[in-house]
């Protein structure tokens, strides 16, 4: 029997989150499962990715295959780095401590990355909301130029039609009196 690391669907149709479990490879994605080592939602921005990295270390020193995405995922978190270093101590290359020392400035530079990046999104965000708004302030300024335009050319034609209409109706007042004959 082969044991996979693997993804377990969950969440609604187009907004799907998933598991992380160990589980026999012959089971169903969905069913049954030894054990539940974490989560990850790709719907957020970075994504979210909680994962237990004791029990995720010491299922792949067991023997368990992780499969293509879940291997993504643990070497963003470093478990596949964790059980190199840690290989590299049973074969003694270099001893416990330097192994850690090794892990924990890999550590530090996978969380500045990981925080550039939220920064970078947060700033990003920011400046084009900036442009965004100075865009629509110009299609708002023009707008409001177009409507005055236009009131300022209604308000000339309202001002030259009643004095027309004031002309018209003196002329008809003096072509309608005549004097009137009496017989």
């Amino acid at each position: 029997m082969s044991v996979k690391i693997r993804l377990a669907r969950h969440g609604r149709k187009q907004h799907a989150y998933y598991h992380i479990v160990v589980a026999n490879s012959r089971s169903p994605r969905d069913g049954r499962f030894i054990e539940r080592i974490g989560s990850y939602n790709p719907n957020t921005n970075p994504a979210t990715i909680d994962l237990d990295f004791d029990k995720a270390i010491s299922w792949l020193n067991y023997g368990a295959q992780p499969t293509d995405t879940c291997r993504t995922i643990l070497s963003h978190k470093g478990v596949m780095m964790k059980k190199h270093l840690l290989d590299g101590v049973k074969k003694g290359a270099f001893d416990l401590a330097e192994a850690d020392n090794r892990f924990e400035a890999w550590l530090t530079a996978k969380e500045n990355a990981v925080q550039a990046k939220k920064d970078a999104l947060a700033t990003g965000f920011s400046d084009e909301m900036k442009k965004r708004l100075k865009a629509e302030v110009k299609v708002n300024e023009a707008r409001l130029a177009e409507i005055a335009r236009k009131n300022a050319a209604a308000a000339a034609a309202a001002a030259v039609k009643p004095a027309e209409n004031s002309a018209a109706e003196v002329e008809g007042a003096e072509t309608s009196v005549e004097p009137t004959e009496e017989v």
